[in-house]
């Protein structure tokens, strides 16, 4: 990976974005979070142009202030578990 950004600042972004993405309360928000970040980044993994690079990690850095603020709405207005939450 040829670009500005140092591959530890990506994978601390992505270590950033999943931990966030854990504290959704709703099920079905967490489990889209996690998948969607994921398969971003495994589309992502290819890339070498740094400007586009560069593009896709400022794009992760505002989605993980989204995911932050999201939590934060999300935790005012817990709902009751799924029955699939209650399985473990």
């Amino acid at each position: 990976m040829a670009s500005a950004i140092p591959k530890i600042q990506v994978l601390s972004l992505y270590k950033s974005l999943m931990k966030e993405s854990k504290k959704f309360s709703n099920y079905n928000f967490r489990l889209y979070a996690l998948r969607r970040i994921r398969d971003a980044f495994k589309e992502s993994k290819l890339l070498t142009d740094p400007k586009l690079i560069k593009k896709e990690f400022e794009y992760g850095k505002q989605n993980l202030e989204i995911i932050q603020r999201q939590v934060v709405v999300g935790n005012m207005y817990q709902t009751e578990k799924l029955v699939i939450e209650n399985v473990r």
